[in-house]
């Protein structure tokens, strides 16, 4: 991709900006009951059964949580305890930035504006955003949006209050199947993948790979 200036640099949250720790706290409530494999095994099913939740009509995500740890317990053997999920979703706004994202993200905000559209609650998101260090435009979520990322809807609403086309954005998520496939879907041409090393590469859906977020300053030509 050649350097272009889009009218938004537009972001995943959690995971491509925040250290989304769900793996980490799933070890904290099974780990002392799991093996490494049966653990590792687990991890694998949680952020599965997540994805499996937020495919369908939109419910608050105290429930997709909920759901998917009960689900992925009943699945691994594991008692299911309901405060449990509680304390895995109440621990979500806790979590803060990668450590190469506040700079990179400050240098871009200078001179292109910033926008998140996140899988989150109202009530959660903007916790998360205060530790990024850099201001952003807009901030949508998927209860504004009445839909879930990979689904179409959450990056339609996006597009609409933003009064722009997919033309105009430059994407950035480090997840192909929240985010990426969708954006390809949907004509999203200009995308940044940030190769966390949660999904293997799949160039099919055409993007300029950075490791972190150090380096897009350099994709929008700053």
């Amino acid at each position: 991709m050649t350097a272009f200036r889009p009218k938004y640099v537009t972001f995943d949250c959690h995971g491509t900006l925040i250290n989304y720790q769900m793996a980490e706290a799933a070890r904290a409530l099974y780990g002392e009951q799991l093996d490494e494999p049966r653990m590792q095994k687990f991890i694998r099913n949680f952020s599965a059964y997540r994805l499996d939740e937020i495919m369908g009509d939109w419910k608050p995500y105290a429930e997709v949580v909920h759901n998917a740890i009960e689900r992925t317990c009943r699945a691994n053997g594991v008692a299911f305890r309901p405060e449990s999920a509680q304390w895995v979703y109440e621990q979500v706004p806790t979590w803060g930035p990668h450590p190469d994202v506040p700079e990179g993200l400050a240098r871009v905000a200078r001179e292109i504006p910033l926008v998140i559209i996140s899988n989150a609650m109202n009530s959660q998101i903007h916790e998360n955003v205060a530790k990024l260090g850099a201001p952003f435009h807009a901030v949508y979520t998927a209860e504004q949006a009445n839909a879930y990322k990979p689904r179409f809807r959450a990056f339609e609403y996006m597009l609409d209050m933003l009064g722009c086309g997919p033309e105009d954005i430059l994407h950035c998520s480090s997840s192909f199947r929240y985010d990426l496939m969708s954006a390809h879907d949907l004509g999203i041409k200009h995308k940044v993948w940030v190769n966390r090393g949660h999904e293997p590469a799949n160039p099919y859906y055409g993007y300029t790979e950075i490791k972190d977020i150090s380096g897009l300053p350099g994709v929008v030509g700053l």
